[in-house]
This record gives C-alpha cells, sequence and structure tokens, in this order.
C-alpha cells in the first residue's frame, strides 16, 4: 500500500521526478497527443507541406469547424495533435511572437526561433505546481532566409528539426511510410503527395478531401497558402486515394 500511494505522489506532481527520473505527468500528456487525429510535415527542396487528418466524428458535424493547421504568420504554419483547446493556446502565443518580432526588429521571425520561443513556453508548465503540460504536439513549417524549415514541439518542450514527421495517431506506422518514401529532392507538389499518401497509409490508402486539411509555404512566394476542397481533391485523385465506390448489392 505504502508503495502505491507513493507512485500516486508522483502521478500527481507535475514538479516531481520518480526515482526512476520520469516526470508522469509529461508522459500522460504525450499520451493525449496519440489519441489526436494524424498531422504530417513534409520539408521539400522549395517549400514545406503540411497535412492534417480531420475526419469528424459524426456526419452531422460541419467539416470547417475542425481546425487542424493555421497561419501563424505570412510565411509560417501550424499543423497540430492532440487537445484542439491547448492547441489553439498555444498558437495564439506563436502569433503574438511573430508579430512582437515583426514590431520590434522590422523583420519577419526566423522558424527556429519561433519554435523555441513555443518550446520555452511549453516546457514553463513543467515546472510550475498547479499547472498542467499542454496535452498537444505541434509542427511548426516555414521559410527562414530563403530556406525550408520544420520544425517538432514535444509536451516536454524540447524543440525537433525534421525533413518529414508525423504526430498523432498512428504515428510509427505513418513514420515508417515516411522513412520509405521520402527523398531530399521532392518538389512542392510531390511532398502534398507523400504527405497524403502518408496518412492514408493508416486509413486503408483512402482520403476525401473534406476529411484532409493541407497547407503550404512555397520558398519561391514565402507565402502560407491553404489548399481548398477542389485543390486538395485534385492531389488525391492524382495519387489514387479516392475512396472506392460501393458496389449496388442487387442488379435493377
Amino acid at each position: 500500500m505504502q508503495g502505491q500511494a507513493q507512485q500516486q505522489a508522483y502521478d500527481r506532481g507535475i514538479t516531481i521526478f520518480s526515482p526512476d527520473g520520469r516526470l508522469y505527468q509529461v508522459e500522460y500528456a504525450r499520451e493525449a497527443v496519440k489519441r489526436g487525429t494524424a498531422s504530417v510535415g513534409v520539408r521539400t527542396e522549395d517549400g514545406v507541406v503540411l497535412a492534417a487528418d480531420k475526419r469528424s466524428r459524426s456526419p452531422l458535424m460541419e467539416p470547417t469547424s475542425v481546425e487542424k493547421i493555421h497561419k501563424a504568420d505570412d510565411h509560417a504554419g501550424i499543423a497540430s495533435a492532440g487537445h484542439v483547446a491547448d492547441a489553439r493556446q498555444l498558437i495564439d502565443f506563436a502569433r503574438r511572437q511573430a508579430q512582437v518580432n515583426r514590431l520590434r526588429y522590422g523583420e519577419a521571425v526566423g522558424i527556429e526561433t519561433l519554435t523555441k520561443n513555443v518550446t520555452d513556453h511549453i516546457q514553463q508548465y513543467t515546472q510550475v505546481g498547479g499547472a498542467r503540460p499542454f496535452g498537444v504536439a505541434l509542427l511548426i513549417g516555414g521559410i527562414e532566409n530563403g530556406e525550408p524549415r520544420l520544425y517538432e514541439t514535444d509536451p516536454s518542450g524540447t524543440p525537433y528539426e525534421w525533413k518529414a514527421v508525423s504526430i498523432g495517431a498512428d504515428r510509427s506506422d505513418i513514420q515508417e511510410y515516411l522513412e520509405e518514401n521520402y527523398e531530399d529532392d521532392l518538389t512542392l507538389d510531390e511532398g502534398v503527395g507523400l504527405a497524403l499518401r502518408a496518412i492514408a497509409s493508416a486509413n486503408e490508402d483512402e482520403l476525401e478531401s473534406s476529411g484532409v486539411d493541407v497547407a503550404t509555404v512555397s520558398g519561391d512566394t514565402e507565402a502560407f497558402v491553404e489548399l481548398d476542397n477542389d485543390g486538395i481533391a485534385d492531389y488525391i485523385a492524382e495519387n489514387d486515394l479516392e475512396p472506392a465506390e460501393d458496389e449496388d448489392e442487387s442488379d435493377e
């Protein structure tokens, strides 16, 4: 009983390390991320692609109300997996940091700087009693000094830079697909195709345009662009990811 009580103490206290050096609340926050639908980021030679699975839980839900990809600044976008409310708080924080940088220095914030500002903010919530970690992971992508950059944030407050990465549900399967199919010389269009195929690999190789969000940041324009349903549908058709049509059960 005493051992169980000690375990519960480490469980509840965000500021207390367990004897084996673990922060249980941070690990639970990572589990919350795994419960969120997948988001994928792909860095290509000429830009960054962000794609997110946003399948709704009910056919009565408006697809436009499910927001997984957000514009952080003209040259930067953010995709999330995990608790949506936590993601919105961090995205608002990132937007403020981007605007402060423009006002203070008269230039766009660097993607690395923006990511580390966000992860510093996340990390503070792993050291303060009476608070909990953010139950969300983010993909922050954009153009910095003409070069595409792609970062992942973790509930512990650790930033990682990637060429291609998945967060959320089915991460291991999607990441394996990315590792097998990613190439350094991908174009932006090919990056969109790879991101969609990676998400589809965990969904029986089928996607609907209303069930996925896609955004790009091109190195040429340095502009965040979110694709509309028709644009996504074109990419889905090009990559043969359309759902199979149901056959009639009986002949008329």
